[in-house]
């Protein structure tokens, strides 16, 4: 009894102390058990244990109007759900009270009254909402594009918009073309794609959607011929399987710019990618269930929560999604494939994985060279060489001689020779890859490094080195290859200043952190560099054989030093 007594107090406590409390409600309106609900979804909530939460929070529902930030987190956790519609009745239903007034609450209203085809109702919610867009800048950009976007719906023109995004505006204002079919649209589809600025591809999708509306197939056709399966997004692979195999009507089943509604749930798309790239994976999923809600056909972008659940190692919930993806003859159920396997891998191993990812990529007729390539890296990364050097070499048989693909699979598979100390045919496979593509940072970084592990053409790999250096001067690999270089030439000076900067960049990796005392310990710093060799037995991805070598050297230091 004395235990429970002190939770409720502790409780009682916290929730005075902070804004949860409402001023306008007293203790005696509520019972311990309720509190205790809510205080428990709240962790949950702060935890982005949602699920969690929303059961706390359903429990608790008595409060719905007696705390500030109840409704909040409880709209939220909804939509996070995907409970769309029922976020809608809970601020339909609340919307009198005063804690209903928050940005999100405006924002779900906009998106029912679009889904409705209010586009009046969805202006004056809007128009509410101006009061919270100073709040961050994503919030302006969101006010400002659903702007133009219900102006553009209602007047059949298009708003001429006073801020400028960037960007982000030149998409608005490309999908405001598309709408009206205005003659200049496909020039603003391209200037998009051909924007150096981002990551554009996912617009070559729309601009094909664009053409084939438009009937023009020659066009879309050409187009899709300008990139490949192995190094294209799995939407473009898809887009491009379907023009290959004329199956034009699959675009316009999942997205047509005819639809206003189709067109905002990009822009919510666009605003979940914002969010993901911040690593805010929550905020990233609100947005993306808001999108999903106003264009459930496009379900492809279900790709993207199922990453955030995946980066957030909530595997069920990801599990659960994927099992969408169930055409065998579509790239996106390879997506779930790979998904499935790379969860077995964080929950068991790589071995498991490698046979469930075999057994799926047996059952599939002819499977496509992005099917063979992923294989393959599957393979490599579980260091079972031998298979992957067997998918490699399949692939670069069936390509054509002229294909740009083959450095990368020279490469990869030059890799995979080294790591099975067969030199000679790595660095045939090497040195072919940059036969192919000479200037390639990483190839020439691979094959310096590996020159310089056997005391091999130094010379020839510092002057490499230096080639890649210049194309990638901040990538932490490449500086630390430089560095361990001048070590090899005695240069110990010139090496702590390229190594001291690849520790800064991977302070967790053992190798570097290896390489950084060595070059410590030849200047004569040798309690630093017992330092940084201590950091490499702390390190939970440092190999049993390199522990071995760093447990003498902190006893012994380097020897003939």
């Amino acid at each position: 009894m004395l235990k429970k007594l002190i939770k409720l107090v502790f409780i009682f406590g916290l929730l005075y102390q902070t804004p949860i409390y409402s001023k306008s409600t007293t203790f005696n309106d509520f019972n311990s058990r309720d509190l205790s609900n809510y205080f428990s979804g709240i962790i949950a909530y702060e935890n982005q244990n949602n699920s969690k939460a929303l059961k706390f929070f359903n429990l608790s529902k008595v409060l719905l109007n007696k705390h500030d930030s109840y409704l909040k987190r409880y709209v939220n956790s909804l939509v996070l759900d995907n409970k769309v519609p029922q976020a809608i009745n809970v601020i339909k239903n609340n919307g009198n009270k005063d804690n209903a007034d928050f940005y999100d609450a405006y924002l779900i209203l906009i998106i029912d009254s679009l889904k409705k085809n209010n586009f009046d109702e969805a202006e004056e919610y809007l128009t509410q909402s101006l009061k919270f867009q100073d709040q961050n800048r994503i919030n302006l950009v969101i006010f400002e594009t659903l702007k133009q976007y219900i102006y553009t719906f209602k007047n059949k023109k298009i708003l001429n918009n006073k801020k400028n995004f960037g960007n982000l505006s030149l998409i608005a204002e490309t999908f405001q073309r598309c709408y009206l079919k205005d003659e200049k649209t496909g020039a603003f589809f391209l200037n998009l794609i051909n924007n150096q600025q981002g990551d554009y591809s996912r617009y070559i999708f729309f601009y094909l959607n664009y053409l084939i509306d438009k009937n023009k197939i020659n066009e879309a056709e050409n187009v899709v011929s300008q990139f490949d399966y192995i190094n294209s997004t799995i939407l473009l692979s898809q887009s491009k399987s379907w023009v290959e195999n004329k199956k034009f009507k699959e675009f316009n089943k999942i997205f047509s710019c005819q639809n206003h509604k189709d067109i905002v749930s990009e822009f919510l798309f666009l605003a979940s990618n914002l969010y993901s790239s911040q690593d805010n994976f929550e905020k990233s999923n609100f947005y993306l269930n808001l999108s999903n809600y106003l264009n459930p056909k496009f379900e492809f972008n279900l790709s993207l929560v199922a990453e955030n659940y995946y980066l957030n190692e909530e595997f069920n919930k990801v599990r659960k999604i994927i099992t969408k993806f169930n055409k065998k003859d579509e790239f996106y159920y390879w997506f779930r494939l790979k998904k499935e396997a790379q969860i077995i891998v964080e929950e068991q191993d790589y071995d498991n994985a490698i046979k469930f990812i075999t057994a799926k990529y047996n059952q599939i007729d002819n499977p496509n060279l992005k099917m063979q390539f992923d294989i393959a890296n599957f393979y490599k990364n579980s260091k079972n060489y031998e298979k992957a050097i067997e998918y490699y070499s399949r692939i670069i048989l069936s390509l054509d001689d002229q294909s740009e693909l083959r450095a990368d699979l020279f490469y990869r598979r030059g890799g995979s020779h080294e790591r099975l100390g067969d030199y000679k045919k790595a660095d045939e496979d090497l040195l072919n890859s940059l036969n192919i593509n000479p200037d390639d940072a990483y190839v020439l970084n691979y094959l310096a490094y590996s020159w310089l592990e056997r005391d091999y053409k130094i010379d020839q790999a510092m002057e490499m080195l230096k080639r890649a250096y210049e194309s990638k001067s901040n990538d932490p690999y490449i500086i630390d290859s430089i560095g361990w270089a001048y070590y090899l030439i005695d240069d110990y000076n010139e090496a702590e200043k390229y190594l001291k900067r690849a520790v800064e960049l991977m302070p967790e990796d053992p190798i570097v952190n290896d390489h950084y005392g060595d070059i410590l310990w030849k200047l004569n710093r040798k309690i630093q560099a017992r330092y940084f060799w201590n950091n490499v037995l702390k390190f939970d991805d440092t190999e049993d054989g390199m522990r071995k070598k760093i447990n003498i050297k902190v006893i012994e230091g380097l020897k003939n030093s």
